[in-house]
């Protein structure tokens, strides 16, 4: 993509669309331009049969049709532009990324998150990707102090219960994940294989299988993923399955 990215501003407050208006201003990476503003779902659906947009940053609080509505209705559009949703209220990113939005940004927005969000959009953009073909990735949903993430499963290499949640790791970051291990194997059964009882890794990112000394089980078994230097342990009941997947 070259130039600007194109943004349709989509919220009831003037004051909300002027603060995104300056953060879009001070976007440098990518660049963007404010080339619409909206205060309905209307009005939204005005701008966009007139005008070509790259992203639609859209509230979900509004009068008439919510966010929610507006998004599924820009999802029907022939070449429908990315979504981001701006909004001050958290409780609504699990069914915002459902409608494969691209980010959920949560009021007041800072410009290092807008600027991620919208390097998102630039990704799909250049990968030429539209919002139908990301549908068949699969992402964790991470909710962390007030941000919700949507992490690519692609970019997990294990998944680890610890006391009650689930350490997500990735090359760069781990996350913390509220859920059951037991049904994210059961779910991605295809990614990941079952090294111990509290841990999965992701099948292509496992390098070697080597021996490897556990201060509480003694002289032992342990994978080496790529990307990190952390060993993880297998137990004795899972290393010749651990053992036939690396061999396959």
């Amino acid at each position: 993509m070259t130039g600007k990215l194109r943004a349709l501003i989509v919220d009831d407050e003037a004051l909300a669309r002027s603060r995104l208006r300056t953060l879009l201003g001070d976007c440098t990476a990518p660049p963007a331009c404010v080339a619409g503003e909206a205060a309905h779902a209307a009005q939204a659906m005005d701008a966009l049969g007139r005008e070509t947009f790259d992203v639609v940053l859209l509230d979900i609080r509004m009068p008439g049709a919510d966010g929610i509505a507006l998004a599924q209705t820009i999802a029907r559009l022939p070449h429908p532009p990315a979504v981001v949703f701006v909004t001050a209220h958290s409780e609504h990113a699990v069914q915002a990324f459902d409608l494969e939005a691209v980010d959920y940004l949560t009021k007041p927005v800072r410009l290092e998150r807008l600027q991620q969000a919208l390097q998102k959009v630039e990704r799909l953009a250049q990968a030429g990707k539209g919002l139908e073909t990301d549908s068949s990735a699969d992402f964790l949903i991470i909710q962390d102090r007030g941000r919700t993430e949507r992490v690519p499963l692609a970019e997990v290499l294990y998944l680890k219960a610890e006391l009650k949640y689930i350490t997500v790791r990735t090359v760069g970051k781990s996350y913390i994940l509220d859920g059951s291990l037991n049904e994210l194997e059961e779910k991605y059964a295809q990614q990941f294989m079952r090294i111990h009882r509290n841990a999965l890794v992701a099948r292509r990112a496992v390098r070697a299988l080597e021996k490897h000394f556990d201060p509480e089980e003694g002289e032992g078994w342990a994978v080496r993923l790529n990307g990190i230097d952390e060993l993880l342990a297998v137990s004795r009941r899972q290393l010749s399955a651990v053992r036939e997947a690396i061999a396959a």
